[in-house]
């Protein structure tokens, strides 16, 4: 092969690598997202939420589509400080996750008021841990 074609070739995989290792591995939204008065944390199978004093959790895998975007069910608790009073309600978790930044949103259908409520979009960092304010539920013990 010519230089050209291998240089060309060596371009797109550098490309095409830089575009793959900075989305989660096997297109899964995996670890700690952190941001301010949100967090997620997520493995191959499930994803917890916090979104200021409230909190909710998907049952499956987040997995990307090709643009890197989400969309899954689970359920959410919106009165949860600083009495929790359930019950937990549908909820849908949207997003996008660009790099190591991710916009969450969380749309959650309240039958017990029946209204819609919705919550974000927040944006959330990978590796970093979430910023929880003054809301006790969300500290981690021994903090």
């Amino acid at each position: 092969m010519n230089k050209a074609i291998l240089a060309g070739i060596a371009l797109m995989l550098v490309r095409d690598c830089e575009l793959v290792g900075s989305r989660p591995a096997g297109g899964t939204i995996k670890g700690t997202w952190g941001g301010d008065n949100a967090g997620l944390i997520a493995d191959d199978s499930s994803a917890h939420v916090h979104i200021r004093c409230t909190f909710g959790n998907v049952h499956q895998a987040i997995v990307l589509d090709a643009a890197g975007r989400f969309d899954v069910p689970g359920d959410y608790v919106l009165r949860a400080y600083p009495v929790y009073v359930g019950p937990t309600l549908p909820a849908r978790f949207q997003g996008s996750v660009s790099g190591k930044t991710m916009a969450l949103s969380v749309t959650v259908q309240d039958t017990t008021a029946d209204t819609t409520a919705q919550l974000g979009p927040v944006l959330l960092f990978y590796g970093q841990e979430p910023r929880m304010g003054p809301c006790p539920i969300c500290r981690r013990p021994g903090r």
